[in-house]
């Protein structure tokens, strides 16, 4: 399959590092082999939230500047048997460029069924890097304006890069906050805005953040909301119900 996934989103916050790492967890459980790509120069998180920071030695950096080889630059999770990572660069004069990122995505994606690759906020130069090599695309927003705006912002430098299969995932949502807030009328108006067809609804849930924070990604995967197993699903193509658990 060799599906190769940029998780990008428009602005910092959103969760995007905790809708890659479960996402993945729902992948290995339906029996596929994931490599989790870290592509936040200076600012890496999924060591941390995969319990994974002591055992890294080396980063992307050196598997292209040829410290290492490719594959010593990764690492398989220690509670998560066919799941990898590949740790981001710790400074950010050593940020990949998008043709040598592309290259290295290209030399490594054989040996799994999905490379999920999580993009820093934003649209700057680490996002077009981390989505050089991409076949689709993840939107992760929160369901407010500012989120919303960024959003949409992603959608176009992807569909500038030619990236064309692009699905949203709205994050972090809580029925009852979002009537109060008052903010749009229903979800369909927030889609609407987005201009992206969405692929799941995932709703808060603190238990989440305490279990990515604390390096316990995993231990648990009955743990991680059945919408990561529908978002899975429907990743691969299966046509299943939008699963709202919450």
């Amino acid at each position: 399959m060799n599906d190769v996934i940029v998780v990008a989103s428009g602005k910092g916050g959103t969760g995007k590092s905790t809708v890659c790492i479960c996402l993945s967890v729902a992948l290995i459980k339906q029996g596929k082999k994931v490599l989790l790509i870290d592509c936040d120069c200076g600012m890496r998180g999924l060591d941390i939230m995969l319990d994974m920071e002591q055992d890294l030695l080396f980063d992307a950096s050196d598997a292209v500047c040829g410290n290492c080889t490719f594959q010593e630059a990764i690492y398989q999770s220690r509670n998560n048997q066919n799941l990898y990572l590949m740790a981001a660069p710790f400074d950010t004069e050593n940020e990949l460029s998008p043709s040598v990122f592309k290259q290295l995505v290209r030399a490594v994606k054989g040996s799994f069924d999905f490379v999920i690759i999580d993009s820093p906020a934003g649209i700057g130069s680490g996002f077009v890097t981390a989505a050089a090599p991409a076949d689709s695309a993840l939107i992760v927003t929160n369901a407010e304006p500012t989120s919303v705006r960024g959003g949409v912002k992603v959608r176009q430098k992807l569909e500038a890069m030619g990236i064309e299969n692009i699905r949203l995932v709205i994050n972090r949502f809580d029925r009852k906050v979002f009537r109060k807030l008052g903010f749009y009328r229903d979800l369909d108006e927030v889609i609407d805005a987005t201009q992206t067809r969405l692929i799941a609804l995932v709703p808060f849930d603190i238990r989440i953040s305490v279990i990515m924070q604390r390096g316990a990604a995993g231990l648990d995967p009955d743990a991680i909301n059945p919408v990561f197993d529908c978002l899975a699903l429907r990743l691969e193509g299966e046509r299943i119900p939008l699963l709202f658990k919450g």
